[in-house]
């Protein structure tokens, strides 16, 4: 099969079980990349003075208001919004929003 009838076949759903397996052999060597999830509460910026007052039971302060929604970054990029959830007796997240991929983009300029 030439190269301009694969792309063809691709487009419109019609790939031989070569080419299927193939596809999936390169799907599964992708999906077992680790990437690096984090979940911000929120920031704030300190003196180093006021960062060395700090004790147990101190309170820092952030610059988020209670409820407003978590950001959940993959490998430092931001990927979707959600809020606290208890999942057997631990912490969790609720995705409540997925940022766009041509935010995403956007934001890779920054």
């Amino acid at each position: 099969m030439n190269e301009e009838n694969k792309t063809k076949d691709a487009r419109s759903g019609n790939l031989s079980a070569n080419e299927d397996n193939s596809e999936r052999t390169d799907l599964d060597f992708i999906l077992d990349i680790p990437l690096e999830l984090s979940v911000e509460l929120g920031k704030t910026k300190m003196l180093i003075n006021d960062l060395l007052q700090l004790g147990q039971g101190s309170v820092i302060e952030l610059n988020k208001l209670a409820g407003e929604p978590l950001e959940i970054y993959i490998n430092r990029k931001l990927v979707a919004r959600g809020e606290v959830v208890v999942v057997n007796e631990k912490f969790g997240v609720r995705l409540t929003d997925i940022i766009s991929p041509l935010e995403r983009v956007r934001s890779l300029g920054q």
